[in-house]
């Protein structure tokens, strides 16, 4: 299923990451091509051991990247290669070796190091703090932590320390991942009108269902279907924000800087009854809750005929392969309540994705904190994603665009070849250091959103349906600390806290216990599980993290 998971995230990789990411100012992009006399010399190459997660289509030893910076920064690397399935347990049977690298350059969306990582080897000592090096070799790096109050709450630890970096990427449509596309090719077919609340989607599902919308005389229609995995395809989150907002991660509020759980209150038992009147009508597939992205995707690529009416997801193309044109997105739905939408911090997961360990000779730890200082500048942060001018990128032609508005285009994608992968001649989802949201905004995209070329356009449109419409005060899980005494009991009371609320939602949903009878007694077994100290704690690390 990894492989699958890592397949779905590629096309959202390559079409918006490898791709927008060159949108970045590139003036001089091609001065990286040659050694820097100043740096290099007559010197031999510092050696540098670096563990790495190496994707399809990519040879480390050979790719263009790794060569333009052993080239420019005198340097050779020593690569402790690994492929992407199992990433997360060879990175941790690495350090528990002690034969540790001199450093750990990840993927970030595929595997890196948590926030609790970073403090527990920040504390030990195993991965050395950056702050000297960035003042001293990292202008670029400091000058972006200077500016930027959003990268320097990720990156700064409670103590003050830089233990590493994280991939920093505002992609603006992985900031509101839970999304719903509905099959409008039927709305037309059956003369409805886009449905704007809970009650008028549930209509809309019920003329999938029932009224033959594919015309193929066959009740094969599946109204709403999902999956499980990270990236907005679980269904309940969409359609809980209009009774209550669903983070889909913690299930946590922030009301006048306190923080609660929504899981508990009378809103979420609201919701839970209407997700369960679709399901008791038919109108959800039953296999949405437990099926994975690519038995999703059998449903919206059905051969026989189209059947799926509705499906989640932060792009169609993770359920649909050739009928993704008939997929448009629904804006989130007024409920009783609300019309929120899930907002995750710009897709930006806390961790560090590169750390220098001190098994780093000084030599080493200087020159590996200059080519990341490099991949923070527009030339090598573009360089790095999409190789040289001509290979993953060209100068954009008279009458393109920039995908946001009122921006100036810089950087125009060759032609994406589908299913291809990425390119030996940049490092892809390794590269990923400091996308801003200007950087990808000023990446060329197609005016026709149903173009090949034009997704990341469609992409970002949908977005701007659900931009704004998360409630006002949100609780930053993404950019928190938490006090490094209390990660472990934090982590045992999220994990069995998370996977009550989860397994308890689906048996309200299902059935398989009742809303009316059963309720109390969750709200029981909540309090059994500490969910105050766990809340205590959140409330710390959120009131540290802000300084409040």
């Amino acid at each position: 299923m990894k492989k699958r998971v890592v397949s779905l995230l590629s096309l959202v990789m390559v079409v918006s990451l490898l791709l927008a990411a060159c949108g970045q100012k590139n003036e001089g992009a091609n001065a990286g091509t040659s050694a820097d006399p100043s740096q290099a010399g007559g010197e031999n190459p510092v050696e540098i051991s670096v563990f790495a997660q190496q994707e399809s289509g990519i040879d480390l030893n050979t790719n263009g990247f790794s060569k333009l910076l052993e080239s420019k920064f005198n340097a050779k690397f020593n690569w402790q290669i690994i492929p992407t399935d199992g990433a997360k347990e060879k990175r941790q049977i690495s350090l528990a070796s002690g034969d540790y690298p001199d450093s750990y350059m990840l993927t970030g969306y595929i595997d890196q190091f948590s926030q609790a990582d970073v403090l527990k080897y920040g504390k030990q000592g195993v991965i050395i703090p950056l702050n000297d090096l960035i003042d001293q070799y990292g202008p670029n790096i400091k000058a972006a932590i200077e500016s930027n109050e959003s990268l320097r709450s990720f990156v700064t630890a409670p103590d003050g320390n830089i233990y590493g970096l994280v991939a920093y990427s505002e992609c603006f449509h992985c900031s509101y991942p839970n999304k719903m596309w509905l099959n409008t090719k039927w709305l037309e077919e059956l003369k409805l009108d886009m449905p704007t609340t809970t009650d008028e989607f549930k209509k809309v599902l019920e003329a999938f269902k029932n009224n033959d919308p594919n015309g193929n005389g066959k009740a094969d229609e599946v109204p709403l279907s999902g999956s499980t995995e990270d990236f907005g395809v679980r269904i309940i989150p969409y359609l809980m924000n209009g009774f209550i907002y669903d983070d889909d991660n913690n299930y946590l509020q922030l009301t006048n800087e306190k923080v609660d759980t929504v899981a508990n209150k009378p809103e979420w038992k609201d919701g839970l009854t209407y997700i369960k009147s679709l399901y008791d009508e038919g109108l959800i597939d039953s296999g949405a809750f437990t099926q994975n992205a690519e038995a999703f995707k059998k449903i919206g690529d059905n051969a026989d005929a189209e059947i799926l009416g509705a499906g989640a997801g932060m792009h169609p193309a993770i359920f649909v392969t050739e009928r993704t044109q008939n997929y448009n997105p629904l804006p989130p739905l007024t409920g009783p309540n609300a019309s929120y939408a899930t907002h995750n911090g710009s897709g930006i997961a806390p961790g560090a994705k590169f750390v220098i360990t001190n098994k780093a000779s000084k030599e080493a730890q200087i020159a590996l904190i200059k080519m990341v200082d490099f991949m923070f500048t527009a030339e090598g942060q573009t360089i790095g994603l999409a190789g040289q001018e001509g290979e993953g990128w060209r100068k954009p032609e008279a009458g393109e665009e920039a995908l946001g508005q009122g921006v100036t285009p810089e950087v125009a994608s060759i032609t994406y070849e589908e299913g291809k992968g990425p390119k030996n001649y940049a490092w892809s989802g390794m590269g990923h250091f400091y996308m801003t949201r200007e950087y990808r905004d000023s990446y060329v995209s197609a005016k026709d959103i149903y173009s090949p070329d034009g997704y990341e356009r469609r992409l970002y449109d949908a977005t701007l349906l659900y931009e704004g419409n998360e409630p006002k005060e949100l609780f930053p899980y993404w950019a928190v600390w938490m006090d490094p005494t209390e990660t472990d009991e934090a982590s045992m009371l999220q994990t069995n806290i998370k996977s009550y609320i989860e397994q308890n939602t689906l048996q309200f949903v299902t059935g398989n216990k009742d809303l009316d009878k059963d309720w109390d007694s969750y709200v029981k077994g909540l309090d059994q599980l500490k969910v105050s100290r766990y809340l205590e704690i959140m409330q710390k690390a959120y009131d540290t993290t802000f300084n409040k």
